[in-house]
């Protein structure tokens, strides 16, 4: 596997466990709305390239035909066999920016709200719904050829949600149908990077990956405990997730393991 790096902190980090491994890679920066990389990299096959960085980097990667590339994935709350596991899946409200400011009524109740795709153009986080239709109306005020790549537009198409007490969440990769790594980032209200995760958050991990075969060769997921138990919270674009503690040498053995039908 040939490995394209745009450098940032976790890269770096990355780059440590590919010198580890004695696998080779190769520094790169990214041209935003050009979509090149300098230096232009020298690929000896398209089948066999993976790229971490900026998640834009999948331009990139779909222009110049790279397999895996970057792991473009579905929206989560769109494939129907998570949605009993889903953090208030079941109640979840979706709606375009543009239908916000007439469509959400300005009550003062609290959502917690995140994109429908992977594009980060937001963060999941709670606001109330004052604050989401004034955020709507600042976008909505724009053209839209005066908004940048990557933040949100009037077609973007969010989900909010009741928030719900958290009280544990963890990030565990998912490489080749199983689940190759695991880090702990909340403990509580606490920001915490831990090398650790309860048996049966990796049981139920595992059984997110085993139920959905065909999602996509690599992803992150995210998951939390709550009250009620166990929950998927989101899925993640791997190659641009950050990596908390996880075992940066078993995922990138686990990459570079991949093999295309």
């Amino acid at each position: 596997m040939q490995w394209l790096l745009q450098e940032f902190e976790d890269t770096a980090k990355l780059a440590e466990a590919l010198d580890r491994l004695g696998i080779s890679y190769t520094w790169h920066k990214f041209v935003p709305f050009v979509g090149e990389l300098i230096p232009e990299p020298i690929v000896a096959d398209p089948g066999s390239v993976v790229m971490f960085g900026s998640y834009t980097l999948w331009k990139n990667a779909e222009v110049n035909g790279y397999w895996p590339g970057v792991f473009k994935l579905r929206p989560f709350v769109q494939e129907q066999v998570w949605h009993p596991y889903l953090l208030n899946g079941a109640d979840a409200l979706f709606m375009t920016l543009r239908d916000i400011p007439e469509g959400l009524a300005d009550d003062g109740r609290d959502w917690f709200l995140r994109p429908v795709d992977d594009s980060k153009a937001e963060p999941g986080n709670v606001k109330s719904t004052g604050e989401i239709i004034r955020m709507a109306e600042r976008v909505l005020a724009l053209d839209e050829d005066e908004i940048p790549m990557g933040s949100l537009r009037h077609d973007t198409r969010l989900m909010l949600t009741k928030p719900v007490r958290i009280l544990r969440e963890w990030r565990l990769w998912a490489v080749n149908g199983r689940i190759v790594t695991y880090s702990l980032y909340k403990d509580g209200s606490r920001v915490v990077y831990r090398p650790e995760i309860d048996d049966d958050a990796l049981d139920f991990g595992q059984r997110i990956v085993d139920i959905n075969p065909g999602y996509s060769p690599a992803y992150v997921i995210d998951l939390c405990r709550t009250e009620e138990g166990l929950k998927l919270l989101e899925t993640n674009c791997l190659n641009a997730a950050g990596f908390y503690a996880a075992d940066l040498v078993k995922l990138a053995t686990a990459i570079d393991g991949l093999v295309r039908d």
